[in-house]
C-alpha cells in the first residue's frame, strides 16, 4: 500500500489541471515517483514537457483536494491505487493510456481477476434486461468477474445478475468515487461497494460531465479479457467500448436481436465487422477457453401424477416456445399458430412465464426468454 506520504506525491501529480495522464506517465518514466518528479527543478523539466507544463508543475498545490483524498482512502474499504502499487490492475497496464491511479471502493482484489464486460443500451427492451442478467449470472458462476459502468439498462442488469449468482462485479463510473450516478441506481452501488468493487479514475468531487465517460469505457474495454454487447442502437456508446475493445486486442462479442428492434441494429453492426455473434453463456466460456468445473448431477425428483401426463406437458410446452420464435408474438397469432384455444394457451403461457421461459410484454404480447 502507498505511504501517506508518497500517496500525496501521486495526487499533487494527478490533481493539476493541464497537466493530463499522457504528460504524467512521460514525467514518471524519465524521473521515477513522484517525489522525483517534483524534485528534478524546472530547467529539467522544461525541457521535458514545455514551459507552461513546467510552470504549472511546480507552482500549483491543491493541498486541500490532496488533504481530502487522503483522508477518503483511510477509511476501510477505500484506497487509492497507482501505478507503483502491485494491486494496480495488470491489464490496465496494457492499454496505450491506464490512469495514473484509481479510487476504489471495495474489494480491491477483483480487480486482477479474470474478467468479461457486459455493457448495452441505457434504454434496453424487456428481453434485453433478462438476457443481460442471464449471461452474467451464468459467467459469474462460472469464475468470471463481470464489469460494467453502473449505467441505467443493460450495465446496471449485468451488475444485478452477477450478484444475483453470488458472483463478482465490478462498476467503473465517469464521476469521482464519492458521486453516485445515476441517483437511481442509488441501492445497487451501495451493494457493489459492499459486495464488489467501484472504480473511478477522476478526483473526488468530479460531477457529471459528458466527456469522462467515454474516457471511462476504455477502462471496462481494457480490464477485460472481452467486452459483451447485449444491445445497441447503431449510436450506443457501447460501440464506442467494442471499438476499445478491439483496439486494445480484446475479444468482442454481440447478442443478435430481431431484424425490427433498433437495439439490435448496433449488435448487428458489430457483428458485420468481425465481432463473435453469441447465442449462450458457453459461447463466450468456449472462445475465452475457460474451462468451468461441472457440477454433479442433481437428485432424481420425484414425480407426482402420472409420468405420461407429465411428458405430454413439457412436450406441449417445448412446441409452444417453438411456435413462438424469438420475436414478440401476440396470443391471437399463437392460436393460429398452435391450433389450441385461447384459454388452453393462456394456461401454457402462464406456466412458461411462471418457469422464467416466456415474458410478458405490454399490449397482451409474450416473448421468449430462453437464451
Amino acid at each position: 500500500m502507498t505511504g501517506h506520504e508518497t500517496l500525496a506525491g501521486w495526487l499533487r501529480l494527478t490533481l493539476i489541471p493541464g497537466i493530463g495522464g499522457r504528460t504524467q506517465r512521460k514525467l514518471l518514466t524519465a524521473f521515477g515517483l513522484p517525489d522525483a518528479v517534483f524534485s528534478a527543478g524546472y530547467g529539467a523539466l522544461r525541457a521535458l514537457i514545455g514551459d507552461k507544463a513546467a510552470r504549472l508543475l511546480l507552482d500549483t498545490r491543491n493541498d486541500d483536494a490532496i488533504a481530502t483524498a487522503t483522508a477518503w482512502a483511510q477509511s476501510p474499504g477505500q484506497r487509492i491505487v497507482t501505478l507503483a502499487d502491485s494491486d494496480y490492475p495488470r491489464a490496465l497496464l496494457e492499454i496505450p493510456d491506464p490512469p495514473t491511479l484509481l479510487y476504489v471502493l471495495g474489494r480491491v482484489e477483483l480487480l486482477n481477476r479474470t474478467i468479461l464486460s457486459i455493457v448495452g443500451s441505457r434504454n434496453p427492451t424487456p428481453q434485453g434486461i433478462l438476457n443481460a442478467e442471464r449471461f452474467a449470472g451464468a459467467l459469474a458462476e462460472a469464475g468470471l468477474a463481470i464489469a460494467s459502468g453502473m449505467a441505467l439498462g443493460i450495465d446496471a442488469a449485468a451488475h444485478r445478475g452477477a450478484l444475483a449468482a453470488q458472483g463478482e462485479t465490478i462498476a467503473f463510473i465517469g464521476t469521482g468515487i464519492d458521486r453516485i450516478y445515476p441517483a437511481r441506481n442509488r441501492d445497487l452501488a451501495h451493494e457493489i461497494g459492499a459486495k464488489g468493487v467501484i472504480v473511478s479514475e477522476f478526483p473526488i468531487g468530479t460531477p457529471v460531465v459528458a466527456s469522462n465517460f467515454p474516457r471511462r469505457n476504455r477502462l471496462i474495454s481494457g480490464i477485460a479479457r472481452g467486452v459483451l454487447i447485449v444491445e445497441a442502437t447503431v449510436e450506443s456508446g457501447s460501440l464506442i467500448t467494442a471499438r476499445l475493445a478491439g483496439e486494445q486486442g480484446r475479444e468482442v462479442f454481440a447478442i443478435p436481436g430481431s431484424i425490427h428492434s433498433p437495439q439490435a441494429r448496433g449488435c448487428h453492426k458489430l457483428i458485420k465487422e468481425g465481432a463473435k455473434l453469441v447465442e449462450t453463456a458457453r459461447d463466450i466460456l468456449e472462445e475465452l477457453r475457460w474451462s468451468v468445473p461441472i457440477p454433479p448431477p442433481a437428485p432424481t425428483q420425484a414425480v407426482t401424477g402420472a409420468s405420461g401426463a407429465s411428458d405430454a406437458s413439457q412436450g406441449e410446452n417445448a412446441e409452444i416456445l417453438s411456435l413462438m420464435g424469438y420475436d414478440p408474438c401476440g396470443l391471437d397469432e399463437l392460436v393460429i399458430r398452435s391450433g389450441l384455444s385461447a384459454d388452453a394457451l393462456s394456461v401454457v403461457l402462464l406456466h412458461l412465464e411462471l418457469e422464467g421461459r416466456v415474458a410478458s410484454l405490454p399490449g397482451g404480447r409474450y416473448q421468449r426468454t430462453e437464451v
